[in-house]
């Protein structure tokens, strides 16, 4: 019997490390193919985390058959941007460990892009106020630009931490053996499509009722042209800081300049205009670097 026992042992010892050697498997698995679809990854990622934390929020509403109050709709952005971030970290640490993780995060230094870069800035509250500006004077009163000034304050968050995720993973992934100008667009409509869950919040003149679709329309027409040129300046520089400071430049502008007496039907107007006023940047930009081979150098 002490025979058959001390024959069963190593067999014993083989199914302790079974277990052990079926999660490396798996997690082998997942790195294999996480590796050859990083950016599918990232965005199911991205949209699940943010989603959920927005549907954990609109909920209780919900269930009720009521549609979600205005303070409801402002909690859910705090919970949605941490989707973008999360997802970002966690997969350069599981793509390529720590170091990959300090390095996007050194990213953030001021230094990284020339003091002349950071003008681009501007761009966003100088669009936002000549297109408000003109159609104040030259179509109604109601869009005489807004003066809230804290606004401001309001794209800080949405831009230090979502750009961690879309400028500082998705877009590196995205643009590898492709061009930039085609694949941040694309990465613009996916940003703007993510908002959707908070579309019918954003803005003064909500709900916007029958022109939540053409204002939802002329808002991801604005993303996919803010996201361009976020690209733009993060491939020329490798700055995340910048593109930081760019895509809260333009949320704070969006909040602080947002006529107070717009209608729904106005406010898809105006955003429509200012979309337009960011492609025609560029259109511009485009045309500026096409042959400037220096404007993708930081982006591997």
């Amino acid at each position: 019997m002490q025979a058959s026992l001390r024959a069963e042992q190593p067999s014993s010892g083989r199914e302790r490390h079974r277990p052990r050697k079926s999660y490396r498997l798996t997690l082998d698995k997942m790195r294999a193919f996480l590796r050859r679809h990083p950016v599918l990854v990232y965005f199911l990622l991205t949209f699940v985390i943010s989603w959920t934390g927005a549907l954990a929020v609109a909920a209780p509403a919900l269930v009720r058959g009521e549609q979600p109050s205005k303070d409801a709709g402002i909690l859910m952005f705090p919970l949605m941007i941490l989707g973008p971030c999360i997802s970002g970290i966690a997969l350069t640490y599981f793509l390529n460990g720590s170091a990959a993780v300090r390095k996007l995060f050194s990213r953030m230094r001021p230094n990284q892009a020339a003091p002349i870069w950071y003008l681009a800035l501007a761009v966003p509250p100088i669009l936002i106020l000549t297109v408000l500006s003109l159609l104040s004077r030259l179509v109604s009163p109601q869009f005489t630009p807004g003066l809230f000034w804290q606004g401001v304050f309001f794209g800080l968050p949405a831009g230090f931490i979502e750009e961690i995720g879309w400028s500082g993973f998705a877009l590196p992934h995205m643009i590898q053996g492709h061009k930039l100008l085609p694949q941040s667009a694309l990465l613009g409509f996916l940003w703007g499509l993510w908002h959707m869950p908070v579309i019918d919040y954003l803005g003064t003149a909500t709900p916007h009722g029958p022109y939540l679709l053409p204002f939802f329309t002329a808002f991801i027409a604005a993303m996919m042209g803010l996201r361009v040129i976020i690209a733009g300046l993060y491939a020329g520089t490798g700055s995340l800081l910048l593109a930081q400071l760019t895509h809260a430049s333009s949320t704070g502008a969006l909040v602080a300049f947002s006529p107070a007496r717009v209608t729904a039907g106005g406010e898809a107007y105006w955003y429509l205009g200012y979309a337009a006023a960011l492609w025609i940047v560029v259109i511009f930009a485009a045309l500026r670097f096409r042959h400037d081979g220096s404007f993708v150098r930081h982006t591997g």
